[in-house]
């Protein structure tokens, strides 16, 4: 923080840049969908419980969003709570990431399966790297 900027403005500043990767992960993942769907051909599916259920675009920016809202709670009470905020965020973060990756498993074919780790990737490399990234 430079002596110029105020104590405010400086938590401006990482708010708007947390709220620019947040908004970055849900539309890399919109755009892994996207691709899918028109270069692919790919319909994205997953089965639950004796149902299958389409993914669609909404579903994909709403899921990503609140992802990265989540984890940047939690990344805010590691700030306030830790002497490490840092580490213990990626700890946690590739933690739930990994476990993340049992959802795709539930896809219908092997090209849904692939989009769907493929998205889960780019929201887990945009959170894990750009949240803690947008505090210096």
């Amino acid at each position: 923080m430079t002596e110029s900027m105020t104590l405010p403005a400086a938590r401006r500043r990482v708010r708007t840049r947390r709220a620019v990767t947040v908004a970055g992960a849900a539309a890399g993942a919109l755009a892994v969908w996207a691709m899918t769907q028109s270069i692919g051909g790919t319909q994205l599916a997953v089965r639950s419980g004796g149902s299958v259920r389409e993914i669609g675009a909404a579903a994909v920016v709403l899921t990503a969003l609140l992802v990265g809202l989540a984890g940047w709670g939690l990344l805010a009470w590691f700030e306030r709570a830790t002497r490490r905020p840092y580490r213990a965020w990626r700890l946690v973060a590739v933690a739930v990431f990994v476990v993340s990756l049992a959802g795709p498993l539930g896809g219908v074919g092997t090209g849904a399966r692939l989009a769907l780790a493929a998205m889960h990737l780019v929201v887990a490399a945009v959170l894990i790297l750009g949240l803690p990234a947008a505090h210096r």
